[in-house]
């Protein structure tokens, strides 16, 4: 999408190049929610004209499965591959568009956000985008190549359990065979061992050569500007949906604990009585989901945001706002609700009640400032550019700033300083 005018011109304006979500198994560039034409007259009203586009990849079995040890000829992290080549396309041809090679800002939600700080730590991605946006990234939900190994032989299991098919059978099996599978491992997995995804890029000494928090805690990030956060009530979602994907009662976090101690035993493990301290007023299954949410998103972004800040300026961001219906529902901040706020869409489905109980009018107001915030960073990397709004410093370790996105935004320092007390600096995850 592009400002009027603008392809076939001479001019160099800054790029949005987007990677959506869907938990590395589902969702598309083309959804509805992701049509740019709100965020680029956005950016023309705002004047910071912007040319956006949205890229596809591939996912589940064909783009996460690491079938490296069924045959040296499969390659793992498909999907990063082809993220990568989209973002080599948008290097040569965007000027075309209009559109500046040199400010292409990286933006991505969920799984796409998990792109965004993988590649963030990624030497094949040099030069390729000069600001990145990470929207509740799980940063730590990158694996080795031993749980990568494992999750495709449980893959190959679903395929045939009699027999594990050599790489030539592999290749001819039908594509719905493979989506099936992918399905079914999705669903499986994150009962069978709380707190893990089936599909998620892997260490593999490539296109990942290091654990991307490892590596960007030896500062081997590349050194861009980076807007990071993720959403207050990020766990309700998957309570709502009935989604096993992310542990919402005290026996799935107590599960996922004992996993991790099980699996790395020289990881020095937060004691429960100290992270549950961290969690006034919240017991029972509310303080579990704030236990996840804080495991799976929000720690992961202010471990990665530490680190980042001594390689680039980084902003970090929680987005608080919920409409009336959503915060009736019990629904709040949830995971995802951005989106429509950033993009200025509604959302996909054919029934919306965002605003059943009123708020529009505030909504609307928060669309443009969240807007005019991502534009001003990707023209030039600091989102308060003019801003008559709460001013929203960068976060460094000695100051951690941070912008509550909210009806009235807030900017604050130090909200995160008693998870880090509880939780400490070390990340925790699983390998």
């Amino acid at each position: 999408w592009t400002p009027v005018g603008a392809a076939g011109s001479d001019r160099r304006l800054p790029v949005l190049v987007w990677v959506h979500g869907g938990a590395y198994l589902c969702g598309a560039g083309s959804q509805p929610l992701y049509d740019g034409s709100s965020l680029v007259h956005a950016s023309v009203r705002d004047g910071v004209p912007a040319v956006i586009v949205t890229v596809n990849y591939r996912m589940g079995a064909f783009g996460f499965a690491d079938l490296t040890e069924l045959d040296d000829r499969f390659q793992a992290n498909c999907g990063l591959s082809d993220v990568l080549a989209a973002l080599r396309w948008v290097q040569r041809n965007i000027e075309r568009f209009g559109g500046d090679p040199d400010r292409v800002t990286f933006f991505g939600e969920s799984a796409g956000g998990g792109v965004v700080t993988t590649l963030l730590t990624s030497p094949a991605a040099r030069g390729l985008f000069a600001g990145a946006i990470a929207q509740s990234s799980p940063a730590s939900s990158v694996y080795d190549h031993r749980r990568g190994d494992y999750y495709a032989q449980l893959l190959l299991g679903r395929l045939d359990p009699e027999q594990q098919p050599t790489a030539q059978e592999l290749r001819k099996t039908d594509i719905r065979a493979l989506v099936a599978a992918s399905g079914g491992l999705f669903n499986e997995i994150p009962v069978r061992y709380p707190g893990t995804i089936a599909f998620a890029p892997v260490v593999d000494g490539d296109l990942v050569p290091v654990d991307p928090l490892a590596a960007v805690a030896a500062g081997d990030s590349l050194p861009v500007p980076l807007l990071i956060g993720t959403n207050r009530d990020e766990t309700t979602l998957f309570k709502w949906m009935k989604s096993p994907l992310m542990p919402v009662t005290d026996e799935q976090v107590d599960a996922m604990f004992e996993l991790i101690a099980q699996e790395q035993p020289e990881l020095v493990i937060p004691d429960l009585p100290v992270v549950h301290a961290a969690y006034p007023g919240s017991r029972g299954k509310a303080r579990s989901m704030g236990i996840s949410r804080d495991l799976g998103f929000r720690m992961p972004a202010v471990w990665f945001a530490q680190a980042h800040s001594r390689r680039a300026p980084v902003h970090l961001y929680r987005f608080d706002w919920a409409t009336p219906v959503f915060r009736v529902l019990g629904i709040g901040a949830a995971h995802a609700t951005e989106l429509p706020y950033v993009w200025g869409n509604p959302a996909s489905a054919t029934r919306d009640i965002s605003y059943k109980l009123g708020g529009r009018r505030t909504g609307t107001r928060l669309t443009r400032r969240t807007q005019r915030r991502w534009l001003n960073f990707a023209a030039s990397g600091d989102p308060t550019a003019g801003d008559r709004h709460a001013r929203w410093q960068a976060y460094t370790v000695e100051e951690p700033h941070s912008l509550l996105i909210d009806a009235a935004d807030e900017a604050v320092t130090g909200i995160d300083a008693a998870l880090l007390e509880a939780w400490g600096s070390d990340v925790l995850s699983f390998r």
